[in-house]
């Protein structure tokens, strides 16, 4: 056996009321994947910021080949030869692949020289990038790419990925793969962070699992099904989620020939988007980010208002009311972006569910603030959905991305929508959270309420959908039944080769 490249002895952090990691160990071997694994509050995301300098531990040590490593910051990291691509990109839009590069380092060369280094890193590992593109015009794909150069420009020896292909398409996580397996090759070693375990299982050399903050298990994932990680994840058995109802006559909400231009310079219009949601039905709607899935939920949300008789639901117009009105018709909706947009990260969670559901349950009466009425409610959507925190009143900011995301969906379903549209809604969470999401959209559709799904999960809109869609440069694709579509056939619906014609979801 190898010296390992990085091994951690019995790292602990506390934080006020929980236990982030309790004595973890493990090794991290030269040219391995190693698959860190474990559901949301597992400890994943605080492990990896001790070993990248943002975090220090109370206890335990660390060691880069042999010597002592105790990174004071992301620079002291990189210094030692450890880079991370986090899940969240942070490139600005409005400035071009090298000027975003440059400022991810701490002492860049002049612009003129970094592009020829761009070029040259990025054509050998197959991830070709032009210097001078504007990263507001690349697709989600070609802004990792950028995120990934930038680490391979310091040769790092060990590269932390975290939920690297949560935005990608099948064609990009293939070439992905291709990249991590040549740097693998080469020497380096990789620590990966996924949900998605299929994909632990082809990629992965080992895997350490941990729940509560604590190692239960390490394995070779290509010997362990995915069933099987899962469950050691968790601690239990996961189930399926089942399909009780079926859809009614009755129509929920109608879009009609919707056309918006984009709400920013980068962003997608839309062009002539059609659609029926039946009561009681799942839509499904698939598509790599940045094809018009933000523009049609706020354009559902009522953040932006469309022609009069674009979106009626219940045959009432409600194209030109506003958030609030259409909360108050029954039409619900939980964006993408977590913090910031579907929740306020220095509120707590009982104020956060105020600004939701202060209308449809009753929060507010006279004017007044009913506390430990929104409280009651904030409680009873942590319990339903297992939300890991302390307790009602931590902010929301304090929550894994996970476990607020549980929150967020659970505060609409938990309001009994009359429809309900949902843009990514197991984004960033452990198998058996989003088996209780999905299961609870099925559930609200069982009692007839109306269900559109955005995402780019196609395993999850196959897993929920009735009938599927394909969003493409702001067009929507004929619906067509979810059962018995193919891989092929829905890769041609994404990338728009076929069947485009707007057309009714019936």
């Amino acid at each position: 056996m190898t010296q390992p490249l990085l091994q951690i002895d019995g790292l602990t952090k506390a934080y006020p009321g929980v236990v982030a990691n309790d004595d973890v160990s493990m090794a991290i071997r030269p040219g391995e994947v190693h698959a860190l694994l474990g559901e949301n509050g597992a400890g994943k995301s605080t492990l990896v910021k001790m070993i990248f300098g943002l975090v220090r531990p109370n206890a335990g040590r660390m060691e880069m080949n042999g010597a002592p490593y105790a990174p004071t910051s992301p620079e002291a990291a990189r210094a030692a030869g450890v880079g991370m691509v986090f899940q969240h990109f942070s490139l600005f839009e409005a400035l071009n692949v090298a000027e975003n590069v440059a400022l991810g380092m701490s002492d860049p060369p002049p612009i003129k020289d970094l592009a020829p280094r761009i070029r040259d890193v990025s054509q050998s590992y197959g991830l070709p990038l032009n210097p001078g593109n504007i990263v507001g015009d690349l697709s989600a794909g070609e802004r990792q790419r950028v995120e990934i150069v930038r680490c391979l420009l310091g040769a790092p020896k060990l590269l932390i990925m975290d939920e690297p292909t949560s935005v990608l398409t099948p064609q990009e996580v293939d070439l992905l793969f291709a990249t991590l397996r040549k740097l693998r090759d080469e020497g380096t070693s990789i620590l990966y962070i996924s949900h998605k375990l299929e994909e632990i299982r082809a990629l992965c050399d080992t895997a350490t699992i941990l729940r509560g903050g604590t190692v239960v298990a390490s394995c070779t994932p290509a010997e362990e099904t995915a069933g099987r990680l899962a469950e050691v994840m968790v601690g239990r058995r996961l189930e399926a989620p089942q399909r009780p109802g079926t859809a009614r006559d009755e129509i929920a909400v109608q879009i009609d020939g919707l056309s918006l231009p984009p709400a920013h310079e980068f962003g997608a219009s839309l062009k002539d988007v059609s659609l029926t949601l039946n009561a009681g039905e799942v839509l499904g709607i698939g598509g790599v980010a940045g094809n018009g899935q933000d523009e049609l939920l706020a354009a559902l949300a009522g953040e932006t208002l469309s022609a009069p008789g674009t979106i009626r639901m219940e045959g009432r117009d409600l194209s030109r009311l506003g958030p609030e009105a259409r909360r108050r018709a029954g039409l619900l909706t939980a964006p993408e972006e977590r913090l910031g947009h579907a929740a306020a990260p220095d509120l707590s969670l009982t104020e956060n569910a105020l600004l939701s559901a202060a209308t449809r349950e009753r929060l507010v009466s006279r004017g007044f603030i009913d506390w430990s009425r929104t409280r009651r409610f904030a409680e009873g959507v942590i319990d339903r959905f297992d939300v890991r925190t302390p307790g009602a009143g931590t902010a929301a900011g304090a929550l894994s991305g996970g476990n607020l995301q549980k929150f967020v969906i659970g505060r609409e379903i938990a309001q009994t929508p009359r429809v309900l549209v949902v843009n990514q809604p197991t984004w960033g969470v452990d198998a058996a959270a989003a088996a209780t999401i999905r299961q609870a959209l099925l559930d609200l559709a069982a009692d007839g309420s109306g269900v559109i799904v955005i995402s780019q999960d196609l395993d999850e809109l196959m897993e929920v959908s009735d009938r599927f869609a394909a969003l493409t440069e702001g067009r929507l694709s004929r619906f067509r039944p979810a059962a018995g579509l193919t891989v092929e056939q829905i890769g041609l619906m994404l990338g728009g080769a076929h069947d485009m014609e707007p057309a009714h979801a019936d």
